[in-house]
């Protein structure tokens, strides 16, 4: 074993706390041993200590935060002992580890015992439950006990791997070696402490060297390497590091390097032909799984290469061949027996794509964004040929996308009872997926079932997020498809995924609903039609949020010749904004006919009485159309547009006026201008002007200048031009309103 040392950490304690996990590493028969420690104060889990494996296979998990979806963070938090007997297991219940990991292997993760120290995550329960492995009823959990009065908090946690070969259940000796293991870390942790020498978290875990073999003597080994050499075939040896410690001449010869390129490095950085996801996938997948694996790999220009990996605690043997063998099933096939198989991408093909759909699933804002990126990456990346998704909705499914099936087949499913016998609804009720390889075993299953003339196969998962079922998700194969377990942990963790994804995506659908009706609830429906006065409005939402905010319009009718128009922006793009543009402009409604400054005011002390925290612009007009007048008053609101009968435009840089909701003894000053029959008033909202990286008083004077040049057109076309000339101009990360207002002719 490899001494470590480090800060605040002794030698000696550190040696018996390898010596601690080798031995329950070795009582309890696993291949792979991981132990985490908490830093002081902290409640994160740091990697401290791993054998079995490399540093790098480990480094993805070298910390863990409390709270993560991973296993030892549950045992920890929980206190009690977690098992996943399989890896379909571990695909269902932590779709994260089972996507990164997809091999062929068994876990337990338990809590480490410790004092009650500073940081300390969770509380150990001397016993607990375990998460039963796949096929067996034992939920007995071998949660360790404390041997200390003391000691009642988790100072860390232990993670156990075994080989794919392990039953899915933990027997009575194995449970009982996971508890001793746990108490005997516990107690080198506890005596460092009391000594002095608490063992703290270094910057890497430190990596227990495997046992040496024995030494044979000089006529031993002469035997072995005369017994290897006669051996048809090449053969080498890996470590665990994936570094190559042995190979024989043949092998040099049919990996087409010299030995002295290949001893001592890695496989893939020796050769840069075997530099592929698929190798490197090969060689991880024997380590973590400790079981035997074989591939095809390429060498330039035409040499097939056939490997055959032995695992075990110390190393992998390797044999190697000709590629270009065929086994017997191969050879009844090209003799005409059984047609090939339909093609599967590798494992690695279908986890980097996999990893793209994650990533794209992030950005996934609406259900259907959900299903174009599944649709797009899911189906080609497993040879898929359609794709179904499904959302439980008031005790029906209800299908929100589609790729693949025919619509007339979609909408017979659409609406279906979660009461009604088919696979879609029996996934949700047992929360497992369910697997057809082709169609008799669907009419085994569901002898009713209607079945789609052009597939074969069918993979059915439920969408699990937070606990509950929130839909289905359907892959349809084209041609029988045996699903091997590899491939069924990837489609169970890739459902986890989407689950989480669609979930996320239909409770930001239900917010930009409600946001929806709530803007359009508190904007005029429609604008009263005034003598003399021709009108348009418009509002137009960010690009990018909920779709709400705080600007608003208004016109109010307050005599058959005088009317008040109103514009604003309250600080903020959200609910409360939007909330609080509703009570601005019933405010504003309430005082309407008063001056200009006095409507203003008014509403300011409204504002600063409700202390709302945000802050408003807005721009009154009051408007005589029989004097042909209009009075003006701003509360820090941008300048309004005037464009004059013959053409030329004014940007009426009003007296300003502290924003609303500042200072309850504000005054704002009222600004009387001509409105004469054929004038045009323009008033907006910031959104219509600001351009990032521009002076907005640049941008208001483009605006003007564009308005100039539009002639006496009707004011809907010409509200539609000037937002369209915002948009051409610069993004808008803003909302837009507009209120346009031109005096017709002179009244009788």
């Amino acid at each position: 074993m490899r001494d470590a040392t480090g800060a605040g950490g002794d030698t000696v304690h550190r040696r018996r706390l390898e010596a601690a996990l080798d031995g329950t590493v070795r009582a309890t028969g696993a291949s792979v041993g991981m132990l985490y420690l908490t830093g002081p104060g902290e409640r994160v889990l740091h990697l401290v200590l791993v054998g079995g494996v490399s540093r790098e296979f480990a480094a993805p998990w070298s910390r863990v935060g409390p709270d993560d979806p991973v296993p030892v963070a549950v045992a920890v938090r929980e206190g009690r002992l977690v098992w996943l007997g399989s890896q379909e297991e571990m695909a269902r219940l932590y779709p994260r580890v089972g996507l990164v990991l997809p091999y062929d292997f068994t876990l337990a993760a338990a809590p480490v015992p410790g004092s009650a120290l500073p940081g300390s995550p969770a509380k150990a329960a001397p016993t607990g439950t375990a998460t039963a492995g796949t096929g067996t009823t034992d939920t007995a959990s071998p949660a360790p006990t404390d041997t200390g009065a003391a000691a009642t908090a988790a100072a860390g946690g232990l993670v156990l791997l075994w080989s794919g070969s392990h039953p899915p259940y933990l027997d009575q000796r194995e449970k009982d070696a996971i508890g001793a293991g746990c108490r005997s870390l516990a107690q080198v942790l506890r005596q460092a402490a009391d000594e002095g020498h608490a063992v703290q978290p270094l910057p890497a875990p430190a990596v227990l060297r495997p046992p040496p073999p024995p030494t044979p003597g000089p006529v031993e080994a002469a035997a072995v390497l005369a017994f290897v050499r006669r051996l048809p075939g090449a053969s080498c040896a890996l470590d665990l590091n994936g570094r190559i410690t042995f190979a024989t001449p043949e092998a040099a010869g049919l990996l087409g390097a010299p030995l002295s390129r290949l001893i001592g490095a890695l496989p893939w950085e020796a050769l840069p032909w075997m530099d592929t996801p698929a190798v490197e996938d090969h060689y991880r997948g024997a380590v973590i799984s400790r079981l035997p694996r074989s591939f095809t790999a390429l060498r330039p220009p035409d040499h097939p290469v056939r490997f055959e990996l032995y695992p075990d605690d110390s190393g992998i043997s390797v044999r190697m061949g000709p590629g270009d063998d065929l086994t017997e099933a191969d050879a009844d096939r090209a003799a005409g027996g059984s047609p090939p198989p339909a093609p599967v991408p590798s494992r690695a093909t279908a986890l980097y794509q996999l990893m793209h759909l994650a990533a794209g699933l992030t950005e996934a804002a609406h259900a259907h964004d959900v299903v174009e990126q599944a649709a797009d990456q899911l189906v080609p990346a497993l040879g898929a040929q359609a794709m179904a998704l499904f959302v439980v909705e008031e005790g029906r499914l209800h299908i929100v996308g589609h790729r693949g099936y025919p619509d007339e087949l979609a909408a017979r499913f659409d609406g279906r009872p979660l009461t009604d016998e088919g696979a879609g609804t029996g996934v949700l009720r047992t929360g497992r997926p369910m697997f057809f390889a082709d169609r008799e075993e669907v009419r085994a299953a569901y002898p009713d079932a209607d079945i789609e003339q052009g597939m074969a196969a069918w993979a059915v998962l439920p969408l699990i997020a937070s606990g509950r079922p929130v839909g289905t998700l359907i892959l349809g194969y084209s041609r029988p498809h045996p699903f091997a377990p590899g491939e069924r942990a990837i489609l169970t963790s890739i459902a986890g995924l989407i689950a989480q994804a669609l979930d996320r995506a239909r409770l930001y659908d239900t917010t930009h609903q409600l946001a929806h009706s709530l803007q359009t609830s508190l904007l005029p429906h429609v604008l009263p039609d005034v003598p003399g006065l021709e009108v348009a409005a418009r509002y137009l939402p960010a690009a990018h949020g909920l779709d709400v905010g705080g600007d608003f319009y208004d016109l109010i009718r307050i005599d058959d010749t005088t009317v008040a128009a109103t514009i604003g922006d309250v600080q903020g793009h959200n609910v409360n904004a939007a909330a609080l543009m509703g009570q601005v402009r019933t405010a504003v409604h309430a005082v309407a006919g008063a001056p200009p400054g006095e409507v203003l005011a008014r509403t300011n002390r409204l504002l600063t009485d409700l202390d709302p925290g945000l802050f408003t612009s807005c721009l009154y007009v009051h408007i005589d159309l029989a004097r042909h007048s209009a009075c003006l008053a701003t509360a820090g609101h941008p300048p309004p547009l005037l464009r004059h009968p013959d053409g030329p435009v004014d940007v009426l840089r009003l007296r300003p006026g502290l924003l609303l909701g500042i200072d309850p003894g504000a005054t704002y000053t009222a600004t009387e201008i001509p409105f004469t029959p054929g004038t045009l008033l323009a008033l907006y909202t910031d959104g219509l002007v600001e351009s990032p990286g521009r002076d907005i008083d640049d941008t208001i004077d483009a605006t003007a200048a564009h308005l100039a040049v539009t002639h006496d057109r009707p004011l809907e076309p010409l509200a539609d031009e000037l937002i369209r000339h915002a948009r051409r101009a610069s993004p808008r990360h803003d909302d837009i309103a507009l209120l346009l207002l031109r005096s017709r002719q002179a009244l009788p």
